[in-house]
C-alpha cells in the first residue's frame, strides 16, 4: 500500500525515524552522558575523592558498554538493578573495607597534601606590636599605626578592592578624617587580614587582632625534600610519621621524639584495626559479649513474639470468642503506632522515681527496680520491649497461616479423638513452621541490626568499665560500632568501626548461611 503524499512513512519497526538518525540519537545521548560523568569523575578525583571518582567511571563505563552494544539489549533491563546493587551494597561494602585498612578518624582525615598545607598557612608573631586605627577620608581610607610615640599612615586606599597587598606607611603629624569605629574594624576584618604594611626601615606586620597590627612570620618553612618541616620559632625538625599520620619532632639521631603535631593525615596501616579487635582487651572482651547478647537479644525477641503471636492468632480465631474484631484491632495497634513513640513512652514508664511501672512494682511488692543502671535488669527491659513492639507483626502473619489450614485436617483429627495439643504438635505446627522459617530468618536479621530500639531507650547503658571505647551492656554490635565511630573517647575512630563493621558483616553473612543449611535440612 502506498503511503499519503507528504506524510512520512513508518519504518518495518513501527517508527518514524530512520535507523541513521536513532542511531545518531543513540550515541549523541550516550556521548552527553560520557563528557558529563568524565568531567564529573575529574573534578571529584582533583578533591581527593578517588572511590567515588572510580565508582563514576565503573557505572558511566558499564552503562555505555551495554546501551551501546547491541548484543547487550535484553540487559538494558536489568541495569538499574546492576547500577542500584553496586551503588548501595558493593561500593559501601568495599569502602567500609578499605577504610577499615586506615586510620581514618577525627584526628586523621585530611590528605597527606592538605595537611602539610595548612601547617604552613599558620604564622607567628615574631616582633613587637603596635595599635591601629582606620581614618576614612574624601579620598579613601588610611590604616594609621603608633610606634614609639610616633605615628604612621598609609595613603588612601579603597577598601573594597584591597586584597593580598602591601601599602607603605609614612610619617605623619596629624590627620584629617572621621575615626572608624571597631564595628567598622569587624566589619572589615577579613580584607585587613590580608593586607601587610611596611614602615620606611623595612620591617613588615600585619593584623593580628582587632585592635593591633604585629610582625609575623610563617610557623613552618618546607625543606627542599618536600617533606621536612622547620620550626621558626623554636628551630625544631619535623618530619611525617607515615605510621601515625601526623608530622613530629625528630632528634639529631632522625628518631621521633615529642608531641605529634595536628592536623593529622589519612596513612595505610593495614590489619591494624583488625589486629586492635583481638589483642586489645579493652576491644576485645566488650565485643565478644556484645556479640553473644546481640545473638541472645534477637533470639530472644524471634521466639517470644512467635509464642505469644501464634497465641493470640489462634484467640481471635476462636469463633466462640465475642467481639473478636475489636479484640484483634486492639492487638494490631502497637504494630500501627510509630516505634519511636512508642519506645519514648517506655522509656518514661521504666524512669526508676517517676515511672508508672516502679509505682506499680512498689505498690505491690515494695520494690523499685534501677532499670537502666542495672546490667541484668536493662537487658530485661529491652527484651520485654520489643517483644511488645514485635508480637503484633507475628501474629498477623500467623492469623493468615492458620487461615490458610483446611479444615477438614482438623475435622479429621476430631474424628480420630486428638486433642488441641495434637492438633497443634501434628497439625498446625508442622504446616505453619515451612513458610514461618523465611520469616523468622528476616526478623532475626532485623532485630539483630535493631539500632533505633536500643539508642532511643537505653542509648547503650548501662556502660561497662574498663573499655578502650565505649561500650554498654545493652549495646549491639550495631550500636555499638556506632558509638565507636562517633564517640570514641580518643577521637572518632572511623577506622577501627569499620573493621567492627566488616567483622560484622562477616559473622551475619556466616549466620545466614547458617540459617539457609537450616530452612533445606526442614524443606527435606
Amino acid at each position: 500500500m502506498q503511503s499519503v503524499q507528504g506524510s512520512p512513512a513508518m519504518t518495518t519497526s513501527g517508527s518514524f525515524l530512520p535507523s541513521s538518525s536513532k542511531a545518531f540519537i543513540k550515541w549523541a545521548l550516550l556521548a552527553t552522558v560520557a563528557i558529563i560523568n568524565g568531567y564529573a569523575t575529574i573534578l571529584m578525583y582533583s578533591r581527593g575523592e578517588t572511590a567515588f571518582a572510580m565508582l563514576t567511571v565503573v557505572l558511566t563505563a558499564l552503562a555505555l558498554y551495554i546501551f551501546g552494544n547491541k548484543k547487550m539489549y535484553a540487559q538494558r533491563y536489568i541495569y538499574p538493578g546492576i547500577a542500584g546493587m553496586i551503588l548501595f551494597i558493593i561500593f559501601p561494602l568495599v569502602y567500609t573495607v578499605g577504610l577499615s585498612l586506615t586510620n581514618y578518624s577525627a584526628k586523621n582525615q585530611l590528605s597527606f597534601e592538605r595537611a602539610q598545607s595548612v601547617l604552613l598557612e599558620r604564622t607567628f608573631q615574631s616582633g613587637q606590636s603596635y595599635p591601629f586605627a582606620l581614618y576614612q577620608t574624601p579620598s579613601g581610607t588610611r590604616l594609621v599605626i603608633d610606634k614609639a610615640g610616633e605615628r604612621f599612615a598609609t595613603a588612601p586606599f579603597d577598601m573594597a578592592s584591597m586584597s593580598n597587598e602591601t601599602l607603605a606607611l609614612s610619617p605623619v603629624e596629624s590627620l584629617s578624617g572621621e575615626k572608624a569605629t571597631l564595628r567598622d574594624v569587624i566589619k572589615n576584618r577579613d580584607t585587613l587580614s590580608q593586607v601587610d604594611v611596611q614602615f620606611p626601615n623595612g620591617d613588615t606586620i600585619r593584623m593580628s587582632g582587632l585592635r593591633k597590627f604585629a610582625a609575623e612570620q610563617p610557623l613552618y618553612t618546607l625543606q627542599d625534600d618536600g617533606r621536612t618541616l622547620i620550626n621558626n620559632k623554636t628551630g625544631d625538625t619535623l618530619k611525617p610519621n607515615d605510621e601515625i599520620g601526623f608530622y613530629q619532632p625528630i632528634d639529631e639521631a632522625g628518631q621521633f621524639i615529642g608531641d605529634t603535631v595536628a592536623p593529622g593525615y589519612v596513612v595505610q596501616i593495614g590489619t591494624d584495626n583488625f589486629e586492635r579487635v583481638w589483642t586489645d582487651d579493652g576491644i576485645k572482651e566488650p565485643f565478644i559479649g556484645i556479640f553473644i547478647w546481640t545473638i541472645v537479644f534477637s533470639l530472644l525477641t524471634v521466639v517470644f513474639t512467635l509464642i505469644i503471636g501464634l497465641i493470640l492468632a489462634n484467640v481471635v480465631q476462636w469463633e466462640e470468642l465475642k467481639g473478636r474484631a475489636i479484640y484483634r484491632v486492639l492487638l494490631i495497634l502497637p504494630y500501627a503506632v510509630p516505634a519511636f513513640i512508642s519506645i519514648l513512652i517506655f522509656r518514661g514508664l521504666f524512669n526508676q522515681s517517676f515511672g508508672e511501672i516502679n509505682m506499680v512494682l512498689e505498690a505491690l511488692f515494695g520494690i523499685s527496680p534501677n532499670w537502666f543502671d542495672d546490667p541484668f535488669l536493662a537487658r530485661v527491659m529491652v527484651v520485654l520491649v520489643n517483644t511488645w513492639l514485635g508480637f503484633p507483626y507475628m501474629m498477623i502473619l500467623c492469623m493468615g497461616l492458620l487461615k490458610a489450614i483446611p479444615d477438614d485436617l482438623y475435622e479429621a483429627s476430631a474424628i480420630d479423638g486428638a486433642n488441641f495439643i495434637q492438633n497443634f504438635t501434628r497439625i498446625t505446627l508442622p504446616l505453619m513452621i515451612k513458610p514461618l522459617m523465611p520469616l523468622l530468618i528476616a526478623s532475626f536479621a532485623f532485630n539483630f541490626n535493631n539500632f533505633v530500639m536500643i539508642m532511643l531507650l537505653t542509648e547503650g547503658g548501662p556502660n561497662m568499665i574498663g573499655t578502650t571505647e565505649p561500650a554498654g551492656y545493652t549495646d549491639l554490635l550495631v550500636s555499638y560500632t556506632y558509638r565507636i565511630a562517633f564517640e570514641g573517647g580518643g577521637g572518632q575512630d572511623f577506622g577501627l568501626a569499620s573493621a567492627v563493621a566488616t567483622l560484622i558483616f562477616l559473622l551475619v553473612g556466616a549466620l545466614a548461611l547458617i540459617n539457609l543449611r537450616l530452612t533445606k535440612v526442614t524443606e527435606s
